[in-house]
């Protein structure tokens, strides 16, 4: 599946344009998924500066992006398309309910992809 990841909130603690802590279990889970063959997607209000440093604090965790703000690697922005990433899950400390604990976000995952 393509999962697409917020950064603030749902990978780290809010302290933008800072990088907050770590949340419990973030890295680890989306090395998992990554590992179990789903294409993630970093996917961020952050640009330049600020989204090169969150960047780097992900793979300092060794977690690799297929993407990041973007579809797929080579994607250029185009006007006449939306900016919305193309994903089957979007895991975002915004979504409704709020972000569940990271362990149940690998569990929901895992239970989708098995369907």
């Amino acid at each position: 599946m393509v999962i697409a990841v917020d950064f603030d909130g749902t990978i780290v603690e809010h302290r933008f344009p800072k990088i907050g802590r770590e949340l419990p279990f973030a890295t680890l889970t989306l090395k998992k998924l990554h590992e179990r063959g789903h294409r993630l997607i970093l996917w961020t209000y952050r640009h330049g500066r600020p989204l090169e440093e969150a960047i780097k604090f992900c793979e300092s965790k060794g977690v690799q992006f297929y993407a990041v703000n973007k579809n797929y690697p080579e994607e250029e922005y185009d006007e006449n398309f939306s900016r919305k990433i193309n994903a089957d899950i979007y895991i975002d400390d915004r979504n409704l309910g709020g972000l569940p604990e990271w362990g149940i976000i690998f569990q929901i995952i895992n239970k989708i992809a098995d369907e």
